[in-house]
């Protein structure tokens, strides 16, 4: 009897371990499934397969969704064209970036994408138009000097060989330049006011000729102020963001000369700001003023002409500020003008957006008044209507000034 009780627990201890083994080896097969086994995958979402760019370059995002190591490759050397980056682990995101095409030929290239070294099926190919044979003149066809000594640089962009030249002009000299540009010293000017043709052209498409006109300034020019020193905001006069109040300009600013009167109605504080090239004068409700250094060039006295741009506010939705722009000289002098109406407004936003061309610094608008018995020290004030604006008009006369140019009138 014992012995059959021995024997019957002996078979239950072995069924139990049998049992033991089925349930628990499942599951450890599949843990290790999971760990180890998972497959590399790649792809780009969209699955797209090529892009075609314009001859002025490209630039286009693409959203990876992979598991392991993927690589972007080209099939074929092509330096105006990357993937970047252009290496990555998992999901992830890339661009194909495409130089401008500056050459006279289609060209295109294959990409493939490897997973974990593994070459995918999809080829991706980038292919870009020609350009056509161009020399075109950066900055403008028309460049204004000072009456002394300086250097000009014109940028110059074309796919073409090209050369300049000007004759048998003396006041002007070729200096060596960088590629990509003509450079002249232009030399101090003691007489009247002249011009030079600087002529540039490819032997190869003579169609493509240009000319830039140098206009230089007369010898009996005293002062000249063209703001290239103030940089900031933009350029666009209704975006305000960014410009200087005069308080707040540096001392190498402030060293240029130029003042502005604290306006007791706007808490003291000079109403001028600094612009990306120019300067604006004052603010809602309050009006601003800018005087010029004393013109420490004129001997004895003197009747002068003083030339100026200027430009009214308009915001970016279109609407106008009153345009006031008083003259004065400060000591001593008197002017035959003292009041402008600056009918000469910027683009609106609308304006800008549809292309309109308008430029309010186009030297045919410039404005100008004559002070007599000038001596060296006068200055030159300019403000925008009055200090004090609430209730007057519109309550508003912001004005944009620039280019100012002082000479003496020769009899």
């Amino acid at each position: 009897m014992k012995i059959f009780n021995f024997l019957r627990l002996k078979l239950d201890h072995f069924i139990f371990l049998g049992i033991l083994v089925l349930i628990t080896t499942p599951f450890s097969s599949c843990s290790s499934d999971d760990e180890n086994t998972q497959e590399a995958y790649f792809e780009i979402v969209g699955a797209p397969t090529q892009l075609s760019a314009g001859i002025e370059g490209a630039e286009e995002e693409y959203l990876v969704r992979a598991h392991g190591s993927w690589e972007v490759v080209p099939q074929t050397d092509a330096d105006w064209v990357r993937a970047f980056p252009n290496k990555g682990e998992d999901d992830g995101i890339f661009r194909f970036i495409v130089k401008e095409n500056l050459g006279f030929e289609n060209r295109s290239v294959d990409f493939k994408f490897f997973i974990s070294g593994v070459a995918q099926p999809t080829v991706f190919t980038i292919s870009q138009q020609k350009n056509a044979p161009f020399l075109e003149i950066e900055g403008g066809t028309e460049l204004s000097a000072l009456s002394d000594e300086q250097t000009i640089i014109i940028p110059i962009k074309a796919n073409v060989d090209w050369s300049y030249s000007f004759g048998d002009v003396q006041w002007l000299d070729k200096q060596e330049g960088a590629d990509g540009e003509i450079k002249v010293l232009v030399k101090k000017n003691i007489g009247p006011e002249r011009m030079a043709v600087i002529s540039i052209s490819s032997t190869e498409y003579p169609d493509l000729s240009k000319e830039v006109k140098i206009i230089q300034s007369s010898g009996n020019v005293i002062f000249e102020e063209n703001f290239n020193w103030l940089t900031y905001g933009t350029k666009i006069p209704y975006v305000t963001d960014g410009e200087k109040r005069f308080d707040s300009w540096t001392p190498e600013e402030l060293a240029m000369g130029w003042i502005s009167s604290p306006n007791e109605a706007s808490k003291d504080q000079p109403v001028l700001y600094a612009r990306n090239g120019f300067v604006k004068l004052g603010k809602t409700g309050y009006g601003g003023d800018f005087i010029s250094p004393k013109l420490t060039e004129i001997e004895d006295s003197a009747s002068i002409k003083v030339t100026f741009k200027a430009a009214g506010y308009i915001s970016a939705g279109g609407t106008k500020d009153d345009n006031i722009l008083r003259v004065s000289p400060v000591g001593p002098g008197e002017t035959d003008i003292s009041v402008f109406e600056i009918d000469n407004y910027p683009n609106s936003k609308e304006e800008d957006d549809q292309g309109v061309e308008n430029n309010i610094w186009d030297p045919a608008r410039a404005f100008s008044f004559t002070v007599t018995g000038a001596t060296a020290e006068t200055q030159i004030r300019f403000l925008s209507n009055k200090f004090e604006l609430k209730g007057v008009g519109k309550g508003k006369n912001r004005i944009f000034l620039d280019d100012i140019k002082i000479e003496i009138i020769v009899p």
